[in-house]
């Protein structure tokens, strides 16, 4: 069973088995990336989060931790917090991804009998659609 939820400007599909804190923090960063939220946009907050996903304050407060973590998101007294400008790649982030994500993908894509070709034209799909608009017509 699936939910979509509406929270501000990010969508999330809670998916049984995955942690919720990791889905939060998965849909936040697609959000950021695709242009959802702008820098200097103020974020939920944690109780407004966990109001409209209605999941635990504390899960929620573990999400937004975690984003301000990895620099997704700052902390401004007085204003709350806000979409931070997209953090440079830390040293071994690339790396990480081509060994774990990308390996599980295409176990993934092999388990369901998906060759290479489609497996590339999904992903040049995804990544069409994550795209801001302007970076699409910058080609």
């Amino acid at each position: 069973m699936r939910h979509i939820i509406r929270v501000t400007q990010f969508r999330l599909q809670l998916k049984p088995g995955e942690p919720i804190v990791d889905q939060v923090v998965f849909a936040a960063k697609k959000a950021f990336i695709s242009g959802e939220f702008d820098a200097g946009q103020t974020f939920p907050s944690v109780r407004a989060l966990a109001s409209a996903l209605k999941i635990h304050p504390n899960t929620a407060h573990k999400a937004v931790q975690h984003l301000i973590q990895e620099r997704w998101l700052e902390v401004h007294h007085g204003v709350g917090t806000v979409v931070a400008k997209r953090p440079e790649p830390r040293r071994g982030d690339r790396k990480k991804v081509l060994q774990e994500q990308v390996e599980q993908l295409v176990v993934e894509a092999m388990r369901v009998e998906l060759d290479l070709q489609g497996l590339l034209d999904a992903i040049e799909d995804q990544w069409a659609k994550l795209q801001k608009p302007e970076e699409v017509t910058a080609r």
